[in-house]
């Protein structure tokens, strides 16, 4: 028997898995076709090998055609543009009638026109042609000699080399994803949906006071000195919906760092990127706010530090896939408003980061892991000083607004009342700012600021019912029984369904019927 044929084919498939890296994806059962992939190769994305005697070129051209098919659902699995498959026959002879209009030009494939299949013929007799052909096609040399007469053990040598170094390959690979059992995930998981029950049942997870309560990232508390804020947000959503979108991208996300970094790391790098997201929102976003956003966005950055350490594998896995839910993400979050992009970016970097400090598992690269550590302390120490260096910028009206009216509910009217004398100050003149103020001077025994302030509140918005009540008690207490009937009436009129409204009219006509003690009863 004739083993020369098999030598080449065995031959060729072994340099191109050892010498090229290309990758055993597929064998027939009769271990005379193989197809070879290396994505880093654009010139020979996809390489398919057959062990074939060619007789007609109507055969040839049919397997053509069917092996373009098979082009094309790789092409659409990577998402790629454009696959270019080298087909390869390794035969004694070509076909006996004409078939050269087969291999002079690419075939594209009729469905998409996206997948092109160069064919070639590796003839042994005609050995030095076929070479240079498929070196052509290929792009660089292929040292391959026929020397003897070759036997079958010859060629399960041959064999037995590509097909160990393919399973040694793919095991290596999948030791990759092997580094760690997804453990601080679900601990996560559980954390984020115990801590937004228990802000259901003190007062709901969407009211200003209780996000700030529970630790929310607000710049003015930040700037006063609570840094802690960096990290607990990580822990806090707002509303729901916003639970539910978060856990469901942490639930798939997650595990899949998590096997790659191992569970130290993991958590390492979910923390950083969950930090550098609240610092960079602090930096450059005034707005209150909270989420497991940035954290999750810093799982993509170390998938993103994955692929750059690992290309090939990277991109055959998941590549694709992750570049394309990062870009839809960030495009959505410039699209709409309410959503904190600036912390999504800084969750991405800070992943990023935190992967190069930690590198992977049975690996070391100090030199490497030193400059991410000296780029992520700059960055570090850039943000803060755009936080911290232009606190007007990190605060804007309507936050201050919101401390205001945290230190109103707890009691503390100094604090409130300079919070809101400096918006005041800095020219803002909306009616519930100076309402607000005016609520806070009542409480500190300013009553004649509060009602200066009340009247600017109805001339700037008469529809303003509060102010209207608010005025007819600061003019009872002033015993100007008269205005406080036509300011308690105006508050009735525009809310009459206002118990409270209802009571202090009648109040206000019951002291007006007594001729004496008006000022003694109230």
């Amino acid at each position: 028997m004739d083993f020369q044929e098999d030598y080449l084919f065995w031959r060729l498939a072994d340099f191109l898995i050892i010498n090229q890296d290309y990758r055993l994806v597929q064998m027939a059962s009769n271990d005379q076709e193989l197809w070879l992939e290396n994505v880093s190769n654009k010139q020979a994305q996809l390489i398919r090998i057959v062990r074939r005697n060619l007789d007609w070129s109507n055969s040839l051209q049919r397997d053509i055609e069917i092996i373009s098919s098979v082009g094309e659902r790789f092409r659409k699995r990577y998402l790629r543009g454009e696959l270019h498959l080298i087909n390869i026959y390794v035969t004694p002879y070509p076909p006996v009638d004409d078939y050269q209009f087969l291999i002079d030009k690419p075939y594209l494939n009729q469905e998409s026109n996206k997948t092109i299949i160069t064919t070639t013929l590796l003839e042994s007799n005609q050995l030095s042609n076929s070479l240079k052909g498929l070196s052509d096609c290929l792009g660089y040399q292929i040292p391959i000699a026929l020397e003897k007469e070759y036997d079958e053990q010859d060629i399960s040598f041959l064999k037995q080399i590509a097909i160990s170094h393919s399973a040694n390959k793919l095991k290596k690979e999948k030791a990759i994803f092997e580094n760690g059992k997804p453990f601080f995930t679900y601990i996560l998981l559980v954390i984020q949906i115990a801590v937004l029950l228990v802000m259901e049942l003190n007062g709901g997870s969407t009211n200003s006071t209780t996000l700030i309560k529970f630790g929310a990232k607000f710049n003015p508390l930040i700037i006063e000195g609570q840094w802690w804020r960096f990290l607990t947000p990580i822990f806090i959503h707002i509303g729901f919906l916003h639970l539910i979108m978060n856990s469901i991208a942490l639930y798939y996300i997650g595990p899949l760092v998590e096997r790659i970094y191992g569970n130290f790391r993991f958590i390492l790098i979910y923390l950083f990127a969950g930090f550098t997201g609240v610092l960079a929102s602090f930096a450059f976003s005034a707005n209150l706010s909270a989420g497991a956003s940035g954290a999750i966005f810093g799982c993509f950055g170390a998938l993103l530090y994955f692929g750059l350490i690992y290309p090939k594998l990277f991109f055959r896995t998941m590549g694709m896939n992750i570049l394309v839910v990062i870009g839809l993400n960030l495009a959505f979050g410039f699209s709409m408003q309410g959503i904190d992009n600036a912390g999504h970016i800084g969750g991405l970097i800070g992943g990023f980061l935190a992967s190069g400090i930690l590198y992977f598992p049975k690996g070391k690269k100090p030199l490497l892991q030193t400059a991410f550590l000296v780029i992520s302390l700059a960055a570090v120490f850039g943000f803060l000083q755009l936080g911290y260096g232009d606190s007007t910028k990190a605060v804007d009206t309507h936050s201050s607004f919101v401390l205001a009216q945290t230190y109103v509910e707890n009691g503390d009217y100094d604090q409130a009342y300079t919070v809101l004398k400096d918006v005041q100050d800095n020219g803002e003149k909306s009616a519930e700012l100076l309402f607000l103020l005016s609520y806070v001077e009542i409480k500190k025994g300013m009553e004649n600021e509060a009602k200066d302030h009340l009247l600017e509140v109805i001339k700037i918005d008469s529809s303003f019912d509060e102010a209207y009540y608010n005025l007819a008690l600061v003019c009872i207490n002033e015993q100007q029984l008269e205005k406080a009937k036509e300011y308690a009436q105006k508050a009735l009129k525009l809310k009459p369904e206002k118990t409270e409204y209802k009571e202090l009219v009648k109040k206000i006509n019951a002291y007006l019927a007594q001729s004496s003690g008006v000022g003694e009863s109230l």
